[in-house]
């Protein structure tokens, strides 16, 4: 008797994506397959530490290569921890909830599947390139029945009760006819040593008559001297550990000696995964004792802002038996956590020397990364001088903190920013005006991050980190230009002051415009109209909401020919409306939409068809 299911929602559609995106690339099935089954063990292993029954039948640890030339069927075996019927519903026949509609977005847009498919976790799924059925036997370990999973990869799926001796699973493939060379042990040795040598169990390859060969090294990559591995080598683990297809941007392989020892081998990818940004998203470390997977979800083990960072940690100064609860309270994990950091850090630094190829890191992670400046209060000024931000000294290049300083006009004291959502809008904002008037350069942050970390780091390098709101009293001006008359510009600014009373809190002068007649800005200290629009976009309570602040440039002769006008009560009509004109100009500045687009159109056309 078999249960006949569907597969989730569009896994069927993502299943013909894999098989003919990744057409060129099939023998990648094996390494997946390989991958998994390595996992597999690892989870007995772990799992034995504490029940040591639990993995009595196991014998040693090894996964099977078995080719049947007869029957066309290429099998891949391991004793590991198995499933049962409820893990193959889950693992196999749905994939994460946003995964496979997202997948199949990306590959839309992109073309190509050959880097998703490890983002998204469906690796198994390659199988259906070289199969035209797939049939998985498998029991889990501890329990007594065993089930069969049965799939031609288009009409979901049948599970029936089996029978296997002892816990495990066997993914056998019914090759399709041009597949044939999947039962070449020659070749399935070649790929073997290629793809997974790096793998810590006997991958053994059976050869009938001839008996079985253990075909790759067995031996964990990263306890072995970096002399003895070659960049393939690195490459083929780091796959095996993030599932990706990238070559890593970053290998970091070392060992700590001292208080406390531990060997990484670390990797920063050189593309970005799909869910970087997901809030349940954690590190991707994988903690080893003496070469004995422990666990992948200790938290404290790496800071959230680095958790695009995939690698092993192995110590073997951590007891072998110790708890996933004690270890997330224990403090040589902190100890082994700031050691790992510090590295992280330190290797950064190294290839900032080179702009062209920090780049393609920044790009993929800076905003993340940027979250260590808020996040980590012992190294937030070292991951500081780590970042780059656009900036009006350059529409090309990003820059640095440091030179940005080193650019500082003589007496300059501070670090200026202003904060939106694009660069070229943000670079003709009117309050920048007198910056460049006076030639002082400001950073141009538009990542939601941005908002919070100058928050926590008022000071770099001696240098107080202002927006830009802030520094009117440094701008030192001392203008010769006409002026409004003080009595019609309070007339002027008491009206305006009246008429958008429900809209800003204040109307008020501003020596900072050279250009434009108005700004809309906040009082310091509050919230910034982006970040007051970035909570609104997350349909976050406004409770607090900013007391905007209207600016005039009392040097512009619109606000001068308006504060004349403004003391003749029969153009107070006339006045009223180049009032909301100016208002409507200063949110379409700032990003704002405007109080009454029909009136703003209306108004608009009038004016331009009176200078014509």
């Amino acid at each position: 008797m078999s249960d006949k299911m569907s597969f989730q929602a569009d896994v069927s559609k993502m299943l013909n994506i894999v098989v003919n995106s990744l057409y060129s690339e099939k023998q990648i099935f094996l390494r997946e397959l390989i991958s998994n089954a390595s996992d597999a063990c690892d989870k007995l292993k772990y799992l034995a530490l504490t029940n040591p029954g639990i993995a009595k039948e196991s014998g040693q640890m090894k996964i099977k290569i078995t080719p049947d030339a007869a029957s066309n069927t290429l099998t891949i075996s391991d004793n590991g921890i198995g499933m049962n019927k409820e893990d193959l519903i889950n693992h196999l026949g749905t994939i994460a909830k946003s995964g496979t509609a997202e997948f199949v977005k990306n590959v839309a847009e992109n073309g190509s599947a050959v880097e998703l498919i490890g983002q998204f976790g469906v690796g198994f799924y390659a199988a259906f390139m070289v199969a035209d059925k797939v049939e998985i036997t498998t029991r889990k370990a501890g329990e007594d029945e065993a089930w069969k999973w049965t799939s031609n990869g288009v009409d979901g799926f049948e599970i029936s009760a089996a029978k296997r001796e002892s816990n495990g699973t066997d993914i056998k493939l019914f090759l399709k006819a041009d597949a044939k060379d999947y039962v070449d042990t020659i070749y399935l040795r070649q790929i073997i040593r290629t793809y997974s040598d790096h793998i810590s169990y006997p991958i053994v390859l059976d050869l009938g008559k001839a008996g079985e060969e253990t075909v790759n090294t067995a031996s964990a990559l990263w306890t072995r001297h970096k002399s003895e591995i070659t960049k393939d080598q690195y490459k083929e683990f780091y796959h095996h550990i993030s599932h990706n297809f990238d070559d890593p941007w970053l290998t970091l392989h070392f060992k700590a000696e001292g208080n406390i020892e531990y060997t990484g081998l670390l990797f920063v990818p050189s593309a970005a995964p799909y869910d970087l940004f997901q809030p349940d998203r954690k590190n991707s470390l994988k903690l080893y004792v003496n070469k004995v997977f422990i666990s992948d979800k200790i938290e404290e083990l790496m800071p959230n802002y680095l958790r695009f960072v995939k690698g092993v940690i192995d110590s073997a100064d951590l007891q072998l038996n110790i708890s996933r609860e004690m270890l997330q309270h224990s403090p040589l994990i902190e100890k082994i956590k700031h050691g790992v950091v510090s590295r992280i850090l330190k290797e950064l630094k190294k290839r900032t020397k080179d702009y062209d190829d920090y780049m393609t890191f920044w790009k993929n992670f800076g905003v993340v990364l940027k979250e260590g400046i808020y996040e980590d209060f012992s190294n937030r000024e070292e991951i500081a001088g780590l970042s780059y931000f656009s900036s009006t000294f350059s529409d090309d290049k990003l820059t640095t903190l440091d030179e940005y300083i080193a650019r500082a006009k003589e007496g300059q004291k501070a670090i200026y920013y202003i904060t939106g959502d694009d660069v070229k809008v943000l670079k003709n904002n009117p309050q920048l005006e007198a910056f460049f008037e006076k030639g002082i350069e400001v950073l141009l942050l538009t990542d939601p991050i941005d908002e919070f970390w100058p928050q926590v780091l008022p000071n770099y390098k001696g240098f107080a980190v202002k927006h830009i709101t802030q520094a009117e009293a440094d701008m030192g001006w001392k203008r010769e230009e006409a002026k409004a008359d003080e009595g019609s510009l309070k007339k002027l600014t008491d009206l305006m002051s009246e008429m958008f009373k429900n809209e800003v809190g204040k109307v008020t002068t501003t020596e900072k415009l050279t250009k434009s007649p108005v700004s809309l800005t906040v009082e310091n200290g509050q919230m910034s109209l982006h970040l007051e629009r970035l909570m609104r976009n997350h349909q976050q309570q406004t409770a607090f909401a900013s007391t905007r602040i209207l600016e005039l440039n009392p040097y512009h002769p619109l606000i001068i020919k308006l504060a004349d006008m403004s003391m003749d009560e029969g153009k107070r009509a006339q006045v009223e409306d180049v009032a909301k004109l100016l208002l409507d100009q200063a949110k379409i500045a700032e990003g704002e939409a405007v109080s009454d687009p029909s009136f703003f159109s209306e108004k608009m056309s009038d004016f331009i068809l009176k200078s014509l």
